[in-house]
């Protein structure tokens, strides 16, 4: 089977990351968290990481990254070509979610992976909730301790204090998760992220928007059935 790419794309809360999960392990994808990368970059969040001709200081990036606001474009790109061309070698399909962030790195990236691994073997899908929604979802979202999964807020979950699965704690993220943060976040996503759509389909890249404001379940359907 040729390596392929699927991006997943949609404000905060529409659950990018669980059904990115769901298809890392339903398609056998290799399931590419560029939070992940950039919060291994921030651990120790000392000295400076350099790209070509500029420098990144990475205490100054994770203080972007706390506030909610977008990481320097030119810096996350930096990263997320690397990591890709790594998996790339080690002929690893992807799930994206969430990545390319801002018109900057789709101009960087997406020509990058359609040389990589070809502009026909590379599927968007962009997952849209109202500000409602986003808002919601993100000031009741909790994660377990130890797997740091998501919980799925609901009546049934609402007085939960440790997680079903593994029996950590319960915990919200301080910061990221706040009202004041999300509106940054929700606001970042419309300014910066969102116009990436264009770029990508400017590029020759097909994009299939969906209602994700249904239950995990039948989103995911609905991705499978784009998809295959």
């Amino acid at each position: 089977m040729k390596k392929r790419i699927v991006i997943l794309f949609g404000p905060p809360g529409t659950g990018k990351g669980t059904q990115a999960n769901l298809l890392a392990d339903k398609l056998d994808l290799y399931y590419f968290e560029t939070s992940k990368i950039l919060e291994k970059s921030f651990r120790g969040a000392e000295g400076f990481i350099k790209t070509g001709q500029e420098k990144f200081d990475l205490f100054a990036e994770k203080k972007l990254w706390d506030t909610g606001l977008l990481c320097s474009p030119p810096f996350v790109a930096y990263l997320v070509k690397k990591r890709i061309k790594e998996l790339s070698d080690e002929e690893e399909s992807l799930v994206l979610a969430g990545s390319p962030r801002t018109v900057y790195e789709a101009d960087v990236i997406g020509p990058f992976i359609k040389k990589l691994y070809g502009k026909e073997n590379i599927k968007v899908v962009l997952i849209d909730i109202s500000a409602k929604e986003t808002i919601f979802r993100n000031s009741h979202r909790r994660i377990c301790e130890l797997m740091r999964h998501s919980i799925l807020y609901n009546k049934e979950t609402k007085n939960l204090k440790h997680c079903i699965l593994d029996g950590s704690k319960l915990l919200r993220r301080k910061g990221l998760d706040d009202v004041e943060t999300i509106k940054v976040r929700l606001k970042e996503y419309k300014e910066r992220t969102l116009p990436v759509i264009n770029i990508l389909k400017k590029q020759g890249i097909r994009v299939k928007k969906i209602n994700g404001e249904k239950s995990p379940a039948n989103v995911f359907k609905t991705i499978l059935t784009i998809l295959q």
